[in-house]
């Protein structure tokens, strides 16, 4: 009860059912639907509302009383007796004098208002309804203080009439429940098809009714026989079917809803023996027979029928009163629990025991249960199964729901390991034990992990006994948007109708995939309690399902059913007409024991009579010997191997529950997968045939974390699974061009990254050619400085009888200047596309020219030396000016650098080289040095030719004479040494096309240093100032002209 008192006036009260009957609790413990307490909050914030308004109840508050209310006979009066009087057990006299109760609000159920209503009608209480509209309750005389909230449907039948005009659908069947709405909808509806020409393909009204005070079925033996030479028993879960309520407990309860899905294993059972005894191949003179009874989930009574099977009653174990039993074989399932403890019971009388639910691991135990035999093939692939899935499907971020036993972990280990594989990561793993289903925490635990959680997809594994429960709970407080695998199909007929417009989940199951049996559906079409008289199963299905009349006669000839009905006029979400898996299992199971039968009898053909018909029943406990090493084809065309060993991988079929409108609960086959397909046509699906989540038209995603596009890869986020990470770009000149990948791959050296990060592209060649405007200007300036420098020995030939010319050694300074044009020319070779002859050219060139240039200078500096030294005639200066030593330093300083040359040569020559690194999007061709030390040694050799020249240029700066050109060749020398000083770090800090132009600029500013140093001044004097030009100095004209006269 919930009570809440906002006021001291008035309160309203209302009542409405918080719990709902669970038939596959063990113990009587309800569950909550939570989903209801909402009409709690509803009438809370109504009330709260209303009291703070200040134009409502002037000094006058409301508050509110809650009460729950059930479904059984006097437990409905309870709350209200309470609400009223107190007590409930001193009807009509009040304990409650300050009751100040004015209204009471009453659940949507009509039977609940129909039956508090007549209570609170003796008081006039007001009493709201705030369910659908009832017609029953529309009686004012009988309900004069009732008011019902919602609108009378009064366009509900024009509505529907239009959904079919809009379609063309002119012919439908009518499904009405037998009441008085039901009976004012049909003449509604009716009416409107008529006016719109609309045909009544059939009409069923049905009311699911109840079996206590059906006599005739007691008289009825509890169980579907059909008598044969050799007995098959079953045990299956046929719940109410098999129940008789007149004497039930239970009859004062709830009734169970029935559960018609399961009949189907009847039916494969009878089919499958008919058709055995039809065959003219199998069990000559021997027919087949059945005892079929129903099995339920409690401790004691999940034993009491096969008790009575094995000894004709249950009270007295191990004492049989059956001495012409002719039982052969037991099916038993599809439950493993109720095969476990059944197999218990049947192993110590070596009964040959069938199990056709999925495979138990449990069960496989042959110490254990040594008379069992599991007809279902190991799950062996459905772990690649639902891998292949999510791979297709590209989810990689799941949930697991598997139970607490031993097929649960064998699997989750299978899974995992397939997982692991294709890089599927679990978000949530939950292993479920049945003790945990009756504590309410650990339903909310499960169901925050499931809907708090990331992932869109849930894994299901277990059985229908272990996980039902917490399914259907979860179902209850809307467990939307997840797309659930499972690896069975839950049967959900018995679940509360608390959805609207379908379901907020997606149901994809795995089920083993069989072949399809011809006739069975026909056979299940024909299929009546009058072709069947000892099948109560049957009986009870047709008197609940087609309104059958109570009288006792009619549970024999079935007079007052309607004509020609049929099972197929059942829903399919009621009773399916396609033979099931566990069908089939059955069906196999049938055939396994009649071939078993069959090659026991051949060998017993010479001990035993053909008249004998006692002695021709085998025993049981022989039919293991020909079980163990069965092999056949069934008639279905499907080999059956008995062998653990040698069975068959089995193939799945992907079925989608359909469950728009609410209710239809339509397993349609999407996919199926193959485990003898070749790698990656295993998994087979149609995409179209998918229906997805209410309200939801694309493919859900399941991920931790969005893909990494091309460009990007993945960076793992640390303490979390792999399949969460970041998306980082690709580092420079490495590309990703496909989604979600761990490393970037390097482009090759000939190609680079584009911006984008996706793509290598081709490297354009690039060198420093005479195109470019930098090779163009460089060339330019060559030439220009070589056309300066042929003007330059143009004058000096010109007027090489002027004293200047003369007095400077007029052949050195032809040497020098020739020379010189070739160090500008030499550049020359840097320019364009480099080739091996080139690239030895230039660096060969280069040292050699300079090397005579620099020689040349160095003489001309000895020779001014020399020529102020030889101040007598006779001296050895004096000699080794005149005989021309001088000229022999340039040849020999040559030919030092030339044998540096042809070592270099000889040893790491220059070749034409490529550098893809130094300039983006380009490979430059350059020419590679070959040997660093053979070049650095040439430079060097220049270097101190340079230094040399530079030195003894500086020495004789200062001797007298007016041409005296050491300040000149100190200058020039200075300029020299600066610039290739200066060319070493910048030329190693450069890099691709600027480092050949550093190089090129370096040999153009020394030669043009060289040049402008020594002929510029001379040239000045030679053309502008030639009355400058006098021999005469310091000294007398004498001493000079003989000095002049031996420096030439």
């Amino acid at each position: 009860m919930v009570d809440v008192d906002e006021g001291k006036s008035t309160s309203l009260s209302v009542c409405f059912d918080s719990k709902v009957f669970d038939p596959f609790a063990i113990d009587s413990d309800a569950r909550f639907i939570f989903k209801k307490y909402q009409l709690v909050w509803a009438m809370a914030f109504a009330i709260v509302e209303i009291n703070k308004n200040p134009d409502l109840l002037h000094n006058l508050t409301v508050g509110f009383d809650i009460y729950e209310v059930e479904l059984t006979s006097w437990s409905t009066f309870k709350n209200p007796f309470i609400w009223l009087f107190g007590k409930y057990e001193i009807p009509n006299f009040s304990c409650m004098r300050d009751s100040r109760s004015i209204a009471v609000l009453t659940r949507p159920s009509a039977i609940t208002l129909d039956q508090i209503g007549t209570l609170l009608e003796l008081y006039r209480f007001p009493q709201f309804t705030f369910g659908r509209f009832d017609h029953a309750l529309n009686d004012h005389h009988k309900f004069p203080a009732l008011y019902q909230m919602a609108p009378k449907d009064t366009s509900i039948a024009t509505v529907m009439v239009y959904l079919l005009l809009h379609f063309i659908w002119n012919w439908v069947g009518l499904f009405t429940s037998q009441d008085e709405n039901g009976s004012w909808v049909l003449a509604e509806l009716k009416e409107e098809m008529v006016r719109n020409r609309v045909y009544v393909a059939y009409e069923l009204p049905v009311l699911v009714r109840s079996l206590a005070g059906t006599s005739c079925f007691s008289t009825m033996k509890h169980r579907a026989h059909m008598d044969g030479d050799v007995i098959i028993a079953g045990f299956f879960p046929l719940n109410t079917l098999g129940k008789d309520h007149s004497k039930s407990e239970d009859s004062r309860q709830e009734e169970h809803t029935p559960i018609f899905k399961n009949y189907q294993f009847v039916l494969a059972l009878v089919f499958a023996v008919e058709e055995i005894n039809k065959n003219p191949v199998l069990l000559h003179n021997m027919t087949l027979g059945l005892d079929i009874y129903d099995v339920e989930f409690r401790a004691w009574t999940m034993l009491k029928n096969p008790f009575i099977w094995l000894f004709g009653k249950y009270k007295i174990p191990n004492y049989s009163c059956m001495r012409d039993r002719r039982s052969t074989a037991v099916l038993t399932g599809p439950s493993g629990i109720t095969s476990n403890q059944i197999g218990t019971l049947l192993g110590l009388y070596r009964f040959p025991q069938f199990s056709f639910g999925p495979f138990d691991h449990a069960l496989s135990d042959h110490n254990t249960f040594p008379a069992l035999y599991q007809m279902a093939p190991k799950d062996t692939s459905m772990a690649i199964a639902i891998v292949s899935l999510l791979f297709h499907f590209n989810w990689n971020w799941v949930g697991l729901l598997t139970s607490q036993d031993e097929n649960g972990s064998w699997f989750l280990a299978e899974l995992k390991e397939q997982m692991a594989k294709t890089k599927v990561c679990v978000a949530y793993e939950l292993v479920v034990s049945t003790q945990d289903l009756s504590y309410l925490f650990r339903v909310m635990a499960v169901y925050n992990k499931i809907n708090n959680s990331s992932a869109s997809v849930l894994i299901i594994y277990g059985d229908k006994d272990s996980l039902i429960s917490i399914i259907m709970s979860l179902e209850q407080i809307l467990m939307q948007g997840k797309v659930c695998v499972m690896n069975l199909q839950w049967d959900f007929t018995m679940k509360t109708r608390y959805f609207m417009l379908g379901s907020l989940h997606v149901p994809l199951v795995f089920t083993q995939h069989h072949v399809d049996v011809s006739g069975f559906t026909d056979f299940v079409k024909a299929v009546n309690p009058p072709k069947y008289p000892e099948d109560i199963f049957l009986a009870r299905l047709w008197f609940l399902s087609f309104n059958c009349s109570d009288a006792e006669s009619d549970c024999v000839i079935w007079d007052n059913c309607p004509p020609d009905t049929s099972l197929d006029w059942l829903p399919g979400h009621i009773f399916d007409m396609t033979m099931s898996v566990y069908s089939y299992n059955i069906y196999k199971t049938v055939y396994a024991v009649a071939q078993a039968l069959h090659e026991m009898l051949l060998l017993q053909t010479e001990v035993h009579t053909m008249g004998n018909r006692k002695g021709r029943v085998p025993s049981p406990a022989q039919l293991h010997l020909f079980l163990k090493n069965i092999q056949y084809y069934n008639p279905a065309g499907d080999q059956v191997i008995w062998d653990e060993k040698r069975k068959l991988e089995p193939e799945y079929d992907i079925l989608n529950i359909w469950n728009f409108p609410e209710g239809l609960e339509l397993a349609v086959k999407v996919g199926k997968f193959s485990p003898y397909a070749l790698h990656g046509n295993q998994l087979s699906l149609s995409e179209d045939l998918l229906e997805w989540a209410i309200g939801t038209t694309e493919t859900p995603h399941s991920i931790c974390s969005e893909s990494c596009g091309p460009g990007f890869r993945k960076s793992r986020q640390e303490e979390k699974a792999t399949c969460c990470f970041d998306c980082t770009p690709c580092p420079e000149n490495e590309i990703a061009n496909v989604t979600d990948v761990e490393q970037c791959v390097k482009c090759p050296d000939y190609q680079y990254a584009n911006t984008e990060r996706n793509q290598c592209l081709l490297k354009a060649a690039s060198f420093l050619a005479f195109g470019d405007p930098l090779g163009m200007a460089l060339a330019c300036m060559a030439l220009c400085f070589s056309m300066l420098t042929v003007v330059v020995l143009g004058v000096f030939v010109k007027h090489k009888d002027s004293a200047i010319v003369k007095a400077n050694h007029q052949t050195l300074s032809y040497i020098l200047l020739i020379s010189l044009i070739f160090c500008f020319l030499c550049s020359l070779l840097f320019l364009g596309h480099p080739n091996t002859v080139t690239c030895i050219l230039q660096q060969i060139t280069f040292g050699v020219v300079f090397t005579v240039a620099v020689s040349t200078v160095l003489a001309k500096t000895v020779t001014v030396v020399l020529a102020f030294k030889a101040t007598s005639p006779g001296r050895r200066m004096r000699w080794l000016l005149v005989s021309g030593a001088a000229n022999f330093i340039i040849l020999i300083c040559t030919l030092i650098q030339v044998t540096l040359c042809g070592l270099w040569l000889g040893t790491s020559p220059p070749f034409v080289d490529t550098d893809a690194y130094s300039e983006h999007g380009h490979i430059i061709i350059l020419c590679n040095k070959g040997s660093i030390t053979a070049f650095y040694c040439v430079l060097g050799y220049l270097g101190s030719l340079a230094l040399a020249s530079f030195t003894v240029a500086f020495l004789a700066r200062n001797l007298p004479d007016t041409f005296n050109e050491a300040k000149f060749l100190t200058f020039s020398m200075l300029v020299f040494c600066s610039v290739w000083l200066t060319f070493l770090p910048v030329y190693h800090s450069a890099k691709g096309k600027a480092m050949v132009a550093v190089e090129i600029f370096s040999i153009l500013a020394s030669s043009a240093g060289l040049l402008g140093c020594i002929f510029v001044p001379k040239c000045y004097n030679i053309l502008l100032v030639p009355n400058k030009i006098s021999p005469y100095g310091f000294r007398d004209k004498r001493h000079s002209r003989r000095n002049m006269q031996s420096y030439e």
